[in-house]
């Protein structure tokens, strides 16, 4: 079943926004709370207090984020597949050496 929408006001760079979301409330909050963070560790860093030139910086560091999580991500994926195709063919050849001797067993009697 799908979440009803909800307007959740959160606080981001000392801005009051009104946001409407399918997610969780405390999630929508969560969101808001990183944003509000890097936000304000750009600006403490860069000494830039321009709200539209942080809110592009802090786009910029979580497309980057995202781009880095997304490469582990794949690579990551790329390691499970490789692995499985490794261990499904070690199961392969358990299973065909079980059915050799199972029928060496049954010859010899």
């Amino acid at each position: 079943m799908a979440n009803k929408q909800q307007g959740v006001q959160v606080d981001i760079y000392d801005h009051a926004f009104n946001l409407r979301s399918d997610a969780p409330e405390e999630y929508t909050r969560e969101l808001a709370l990183a944003v509000d963070e890097i936000i304000r560790s750009i600006s403490h860093k860069t000494h830039i207090y321009d709200s539209m030139q942080l809110a592009v910086l802090a786009a910029l560091h979580f497309a980057d984020e995202y781009k880095r999580l997304s490469l582990r991500y794949e690579h990551l994926h790329e390691q499970v597949t490789e692995k499985s195709i490794r261990i499904s063919q070690a199961l392969d050849q358990v299973e065909t050496a079980s059915k050799t001797a199972s029928n060496d067993i049954s010859s010899a009697k």
